[in-house]
């Protein structure tokens, strides 16, 4: 068998194009019997297409071959729902290596649902893990249905014909365009498989209590009172109407089959609820019930997955969907959410009612809510694709603790965010009680940056809280994107505009130099004494119609991406009668750039004042508030300007071998390990990462002569020792420097040996390098979001300083520019006064390379090349320190659900 055998696959659930759920499985010996029954249920035409002909002994000659005993190069995997069999993927390579002949077959009945397509996803998944690069398959020129299977798989597909057969050649290459199909794929089966959740035809509220005090009642209660169009029932023995509301024993004994069933019943009435809803047919379920243990949580996911329901909750506040023609409002909330455009969905139900209040407060209102609260099925991957097809979403806000498939995530946030803004929360940054980092790169790689990694690189707007994000959503919602940072200051009072002034360098925001023409048309509006530097200073006799005509010119300037207009109450406008606020709202030229205020004496953090021409402008409470929105709304605005990024090819590139080194270790390691410096250097060179001339001795002779070989120009060499487990040479004094002669080199040999003993087994030597930048570059592995790359200032400093950049593998082109000139040592790179820059092309090699082997070697638990020496013409890793676990390969954007 090959090492990534298909049986030792668990089970996983997948959505076919209706949204309804299948079992996606390995092919046991048990299943003979199910199998020939399956082939033996086909029609006669079906089993022709299949098998080239219609004898009903292909039926259980197809069985014995698929439950026959494991054997190497073939895979068979099924798709099953409720216990029935309803299509087979099988490979064989009968003997080959990188070739495999694919067969498919999916019963009558169940066509056009995408069960085909799903198992040959998966059995692609599985032959990519066995090193199979391409797939052939042979099919009647007739059979329609599973040429086009091939054809929109999103794989290069060829075709040769002979006479009435076709001879398809696959090839298996993940590139984007598979990817997206795939994606697209899971897209509209998510989307199909919500409708039950957001869009149900009759709701029923199961464990609705007679007094007021429940949890259940609350929600009916809601639903009822929030105008919920369609039918509902409640479910309590003890009543036959609860709130005016019909109300039955039992679910079986609804009149009408419920969509979505909310359950607010104990924790150990969930799971026979839960089946008891499931063999009714119900397609939907929301928990609210709190405190489910191991087992009746596990019990909850068999019903959902056995029976094909989707699943909100367990632990939550509910959900909501305020479209006019349903008006649902299954929440517990203490009022009913305005309807709006904004997407909303949480893990924490507190958070919930405060973004819900807050966006009903601004006026922007919800199209969907959803808390997810402990997340155990639909996730902010599934809301995100809702959020994307509903086609009233503009905007998408976020609160996640955790993330089921951060990479899968990422490909669906990177698509949503280009067509709306997507704001989160980062919550959970302090990671108090992390544990003990075993080298550099896993002491800088915290979970904080590993979300911040994710987050830029989707593109998605991340605050440090509620407010912020609240702030942040009223820009974006009211106001177009920046065209840059570049901000411009107007106020009627000196010190508020400082106070802005300050916010927004605080924020990386500019604030330019007005030209000399602008200046002189604003003196020429504004009041005697007032300032046209910026920020521009009104005075306090600033009339309306001069604040107007001045903000008017601010918009016009070409120099200026944003106006920031500090506003204090004043004795002078009150007696004039001006209304320095409407000076912002009366004039539609405004909308052309964003345009925010800031009014000290409000009373509110943020809101949204309306406009003549209906819109609304964003109002602050606080300069520092205005001044990260519009931060945030520029970061986006960049990141929307420039084009996707794409991952380089690379050559020189021994995938294969590299799978063999970390094999071979593990196979003698089996807890894994550091590697040595000859196996970390071999792992390197399959990699093309330049090392530093470097030689192994395990002797002082051997040292000696290793020493005379490498000598730099001027003679110096570097030892350094080594034993499994050394991490830290430096903290241990394992290294000595600026060796010169036998002598030297045999008396740090000799010290070695006298303060290691038998520790010690060997040492690296190397020349001396040369003067030069010293970098740091590492991968750690996270469990969750799979590699991370990390970038930053070397030498011993290295964690003291912390002057670090991350992204998550694989890197793209544009991830590269952006870790290389993201950290504080940036200048450095490109040449400061005077220095010439280093070799830029090379760094960016490395960091790909790194990349590479991070995400082509599940194994490699850390990396931790420090320092790397960056000089004008040329990058060498000058130390590498390699560890690699035992862990399988898993495909994050294999569609499954969690």
């Amino acid at each position: 068998m090959t090492k990534y055998d298909v049986l030792d696959r668990p089970p996983v659930h997948a959505l076919l194009v209706d949204g309804t759920t299948v079992c996606i499985r390995p092919v046991q010996q048990g299943d003979h019997d199910r199998l020939q029954s399956f082939y033996e249920k086909m029609s006669p035409e079906n089993l022709r297409l299949r098998f080239f002909a219609a004898s009903r002994r292909s039926a259980e000659m197809a069985a014995d071959r698929a439950c026959a005993p494991a054997r190497p190069g073939y895979q068979a995997l099924l798709a099953e729902t409720r216990g029935q069999v309803i299509g087979l993927a099988e490979y064989d390579t009968d003997g080959g290596e990188d070739t495999a002949e694919i067969s498919v077959a999916v019963a009558d009945g169940v066509h056009h649902r995408g069960v085909g397509t799903l198992l040959v996803e998966h059995l692609v998944s599985a032959a990519r893990a066995d090193g199979i690069t391409t797939f052939t398959a042979d099919a009647l020129g007739e059979n329609h249905k599973v040429l086009r299977l091939f054809a929109d798989l999103g794989l290069r597909t060829a075709r040769h014909f002979d006479g009435p057969e076709v001879r398809c050649t696959i090839r298996l290459d993940q590139d984007d365009a598979y990817l997206s199909a795939v994606e697209e794929r899971g897209r509209a089966a998510d989307v199909a498989s919500l409708q039950p959740l957001f869009r149900p035809d009759v709701v029923a509220v199961i464990g609705a209590g007679r007094r007021p005090g429940s949890v259940g009642r609350a929600i009916l209660h809601h639903l009822k009172a929030g105008g919920f169009t369609r039918r509902l029932f409640a479910v309590n023995p003890a009543a036959t109407a609860i709130l005016g509301v019909p109300c039955y024993p039992s679910v079986s004994a609804l009149p009408r089959i419920p969509t979505l069933a909310v359950l607010a019943v104990p924790a150990s009435a969930v799971p026979a609820t839960a089946e008891e809803c499931g063999k009714r047919g119900v397609r939907a379920l929301l928990v609210v019930t709190a405190g489910l243990d191991a087992h009746e949580a596990r019990a909850l996911m068999a019903a959902c997955r056995t029976y094909g329901m989707r699943l909100v909750g367990p632990n939550c506040l509910g959900i909501s969907n305020t479209e006019p023609r349903l008006r649902l409002d299954a929440t517990f909330a203490a009022g009913h959410p305005r309807p709006g455009t904004a997407g909303v969905a949480v893990q924490s139900g507190g958070v919930g009612i405060a973004l819900l209040d807050g966006l009903s407060r601004l006026g922007i209102g919800v199209s969907t809510f959803a808390s997810l609260g402990d997340k155990y099925d639909v996730s902010g991957n599934d809301m995100l694709q809702w959020w994307e097809s509903d086609g009233r979403t503009d905007l998408a806000l976020l609160h996640l603790e955790s993330f089921g498939n951060p990479r899968a995530f990422s490909r669906t946030a990177r698509r949503v965010t280009r067509r709306m803004p997507v704001l989160t929360v980062d919550a959970g940054r302090t990671e108090a009680g992390r544990r003990a980092a075993a080298s550099h790169t896993a002491a800088a790689a915290s979970r904080t940056m590993t979300r911040q990694a994710l987050f830029t690189q989707a593109g998605i707007t991340s605050t440090h809280s509620i407010g912020e994000l609240l702030e942040t959503a009223a820009l974006l919602h009211s106001q177009p994107l920046p065209a840059g940072t570049r901000v411009a200051v107007v106020t009627n009072a000196g010190g508020a505009g400082v106070l802005a002034a300050d916010a927004c360098a605080e924020a990386r925001l500019t604030l330019p130099s007005l030209t000399f023409q602008l200046t002189l048309a604003l003196h020429s509006v504004l009041p005697d004494g007032a300032t046209v530097s910026n920020p521009v200073d009104c005075t306090a006799a600033v009339t309306e119609e001069q604040l107007a005509t001045c903000v008017d010119r601010l918009m016009q300037c070409d120099g200026v991406d944003a106006v920031l207009a500090a506003l204090v109450p004043t004795a002078v406008a009150a007696a004039t009668g001006d209304d320095l606020v409407r000076a912002l709202t009366s004039r539609r030229a405004q909308r052309a750039k964003p345009i925010a205020a800031v009014r000290l004496e409000q009373d509110t953090a943020v809101t949204l004042l309306p406009t003549g021409d209906g819109g609304t402008i964003p109002s602050y409470a606080e300069p520092q508030a205005v001044a990260r929105a519009l931060a945030h709304a520029a970061r986006r605005a960049a990141w929307l300007g420039r084009p996707v990024g794409t991952v380089p090819e690379l050559d020189g590139i021994d995938t294969e071998h590299a799978h063999e080194i970390a094999e071979t270790y593990l196979a003698a390691q089996p807890d894994g390990g550091w590697l040595d410096p000859r196996t970390c250097a071999e792992l390197l060179n399959c990699y093309g990462i330049p090392q530093i001339p470097w030689a192994w001795a395990e002797t002082e002779d051997d040292a000696v002569g290793a020493a005379r070989r490498l000598r730099a120009a001027d003679g110096r060499v570097v030892m350094k020792a080594y034993w499994p487990g050394l991490v830290h040479k430096t903290a241990k004094r394992a290294v000595h420097l600026d060796l010169q002669g036998d002598a030297q080199v045999r008396a740090a040999f000799r010290d070695f040996q006298k303060r290691f003993g038998d520790l010690l087994t060997g040492v690296v030597v190397q020349p001396l390098a040369a003067r030069g930048t010293e970098l740091f570059t590492g991968v750690v592995q996270d469990e969750v979001f799979g590699p991370l790359v990390l970038f930053g200032l070397g030498g011993t400093a290295t964690e003291v300083l912390a002057d670090h950049a991350a992204r998550l593998a694989p890197l793209t082109d544009h991830d590269v520019h952006d870790v290389i000139t993201s950290p504080r040592c940036a200048p450095l790179l490109f040449g400061s006064r005077g220095s010439s820059p280093v070799d830029l092309a090379g760094l960016e090699q490395l960091l790909l390379r790194v990349s590479r082997m991070a995400g082509d070697l599940p194994q490699l638990a850390e990396a931790d090349f420090n320092p790397v020496l960056a000089t004008p013409g040329e990058v060498s890793v000058l130390d590498a320190r390699l560890r690699l676990l035992p862990r399988r390969t898993q495909d994050p954007y294999l569609r499954r659900l969690r």
